[in-house]
């Protein structure tokens, strides 16, 4: 059994250590309204940099979603940038109140890591995931199959982190980075991938089976 615990994303220490800081110099300079008002973004800001334990499936031959959120995006489309065939495109919302911390969906290698510099548009329009500025992970399971997924920034969200870097080996469930308060993560899995998971499905990074693949 895991032992209970809620820990905080190192990104997170110098803005959840500045608010703090701020609420302290209020509170002693005797504005306690202000204070009230800090203490509330101070914890705002400690939860969205939640870090939490997850149980990752063991069972073969699944992708597990890598963010938290809801699922806005389910078809089959074409898109040059990652692949040259039809793909399943999986997308994933995350809200401001989700925990942010991405994680690896299936063990494998890295194959390519590419950060594209864009506009920041809210993650959930349509054209999002053309024009605003993304960070997309190619890699290839332990099955030989390429999967690619791509941390899309948003209307607050303003920086993506990626630790991943070409020929990294990863395991399914490893965390591999976040992107800072909301935005979205589109995966492209090939098309005899088994959908697992249903338009507006809530689902938890390391944990939420989104896929099976023959």
């Amino acid at each position: 059994m895991l032992k209970p615990q809620i820990p905080v994303a190192k990104e997170g220490y110098p803005f959840i250590g500045y608010a703090a800081f701020l609420t302290l110099i209020s509170a002693l300079s005797g504005y306690p309204a202000l204070t009230l008002l800090l203490v509330l973004v101070t914890t705002f800001v400690l939860m969205f940099f939640r870090d939490p334990e997850r149980v990752v499936p063991e069972e073969e031959n699944t992708i597990i979603s890598p963010a938290d959120g809801k699922i806005i995006f389910n078809e089959r489309v074409r898109d040059e940038r990652f692949s040259a065939f039809e793909v399943r495109k999986i997308s994933i919302f995350m809200n401001v109140f989700n925990v942010h911390v991405n994680r690896i969906p299936a063990t494998g290698r890295v194959k390519s890591v590419r950060y594209v510099p864009g506009v920041f548009l809210s993650a959930d329009n349509d054209n999002a995931h053309l024009k605003n500025e993304y960070c997309a992970v190619t890699m290839t399971t332990e099955t030989g199959k390429e999967v690619t997924f791509v941390q899309i920034a948003g209307l607050i969200a303003r920086r993506i982190v990626c630790w991943l870097e070409a020929d990294d080996a990863v395991a399914k469930g490893q965390r591999f980075g976040l992107i800072r308060f909301g935005s979205r993560v589109d995966m492209y899995l090939p098309l005899e991938a088994l959908s697992n998971v249903e338009i507006g499905q809530k689902v938890r990074a390391g944990e939420t089976v989104i896929a099976r693949l023959n």
